[in-house]
């Protein structure tokens, strides 16, 4: 059985979480505290940097030490961060989107390229109009456009043997994909893959990671799990974690031998139904008995 541990907590949305093999360490953010975060299993420390707008990703650059690829609101910034303070330096902006919208999540693909979306969150969430996109940013610095009408772009992943692109518009209450071109770093013929409703799953997708055999891990935010669906076979739902939180928002694989599940969450209040035990944690779920593939970092040149 699963073991459910939690190793951090006091984020208001923690998200974007990304496992370093080099330095075993796990990094995300928390978007509404707006923090750029650090935990490193080996010695329990728990590092918060304050950045001045809301972070929705942090992935280290490859090749550069102390230097990370960063959502800022509707930039996306290269920093430098010792993971030890509380000061980071803006070495660089490599693009933005107009104001209101702010990006949120992103991965990046085997050759180093960065997907994320951006979206113009409503005060009532389900009210998020479709003005939002699907990007990908490589080393020319140039945000290319895939898709539009995006609601609540969230998690992607990818699987190089099928050559597919899973994704997650939020609000459509799904997972999609498409098929994928690694070489030329494009997308197409998107198909639905697993409707949320279709197995009564209650919340929404969110934050999403891929395993060693291609299935899927989706964290369910309002939903207080963790699934894990069939990458092969669409609308097969393969197994549950419950979680001790509502709002589970995203999920990677880490440890030593990528067979640890790290689970980020929120400390949020919907409507009248405030919870004492929501403390915005991150949590490790050990005991899966499946490993995870290495995440990618972000490449400059």
């Amino acid at each position: 059985m699963p073991t459910v541990e939690k190793v951090t907590e006091g984020c208001v949305l923690g998200e974007g979480p990304f496992w370093d093999i080099a330095s075993q360490t796990l990094y995300f953010v928390d978007i509404w505290g707006q923090k750029l975060l650090k935990y490193t299993p080996s010695t329990k420390k728990f590092t918060k940097v304050a950045v001045e707008k809301q972070p929705s990703f942090i992935i280290p650059i490859e090749g550069k030490e102390n230097e990370f690829i960063v959502s800022l609101g509707n930039e996306i910034v290269i920093i430098s961060w010792d993971g030890e303070d509380d000061n980071i330096q803006i070495i660089e902006k490599l693009c933005e989107v107009d104001a209101p919208k702010t990006f949120n999540d992103g991965r990046c693909d085997s050759s180093g390229r960065l997907w994320t979306g951006d979206y113009n969150i409503a005060k009532d969430f389900a009210q998020t109009p479709p003005v939002g996109a699907l990007y990908s940013l490589d080393a020319t610095k140039q945000l290319k456009t895939h898709i539009t009408k995006v609601r609540c772009p969230n998690g992607i992943a990818f699987n190089y043997k099928t050559k597919k692109m899973f994704y997650i518009d939020s609000l459509e209450g799904r997972i999609d994909h498409f098929d994928f071109d690694i070489t030329t770093g494009t997308v197409s013929n998107r198909q639905p893959w697993f409707t949320l409703k279709q197995h009564d799953i209650q919340g929404g997708p969110d934050g999403m990671t891929i395993d060693s055999d291609g299935n899927l891990w989706v964290a369910i935010f309002t939903g207080g799990r963790v699934v894990k669906i069939d990458g092969s076979k669409s609308e097969t739902l393969l197994d549950t974690i419950i979680m001790p939180v509502k709002d589970v928002s995203a999920v990677v694989f880490g440890g030593p031998n990528l067979d640890e599940l790290f689970v980020t969450s929120a400390n949020l209040s919907w409507g009248n139904e405030p919870n004492p035990d929501v403390t915005g944690a991150t949590y490790r779920v050990t005991g899966l008995g499946v490993k995870g593939l290495p995440a990618a970092k972000f490449k400059l040149n």
